[in-house]
């Protein structure tokens, strides 16, 4: 049950301030930004190519809210990571990536272990639109 809490009560207990505190977030990825773009190049590869694949104007539509979808989802990240720039936290480096790796839950990986763990997904979204273009060509 709640209880009922004097005023005197609390301010015995309670730190009064006159300024909020300012809370540091770290609201970036800890990747290269680099990686984020591949990622949002790959699967609007894979749009662009079911667009070309299924050339339909009765598609038109759909696709561009696909494409658009992607494309929002990503911004809005990226807007996100940029909301409060007196952070001082910034995106790793190519070069901080390559020299110190990440770590994970999984252990520590090395710059290629890591973009391939991030790229994986896109990758074989976008190797599965070519083996249906394969398979339309070949029927």
């Amino acid at each position: 049950m709640a209880e009922h809490i004097s005023q005197q009560e609390l301010t015995r207990v309670a730190t009064v301030t006159t300024a909020p505190a300012r809370t540091r977030v770290d609201r970036n990825f800890g990747l290269p930004s680099g990686l984020y773009a591949w990622t949002v190049g790959l699967y609007l590869a894979f749009i662009g190519l079911m667009t070309l694949l299924f050339s339909n104007p009765e598609l038109a539509i759909p696709l561009v809210v696909i494409a658009s979808f992607v494309a929002f989802a990503f911004g809005v990240a990226g807007i996100w990571t940029k909301m409060s720039p007196d952070n001082g936290t910034s995106p790793m480096t190519w070069g901080q990536l390559s020299s110190r790796g990440i770590q994970t839950l999984s252990g520590r990986l090395t710059a290629g272990e890591a973009a391939a763990q991030v790229l994986i997904l896109p990758v074989l979204i976008l190797c599965w639109g070519v083996a249906i273009a394969v398979i339309v060509a070949l029927t």
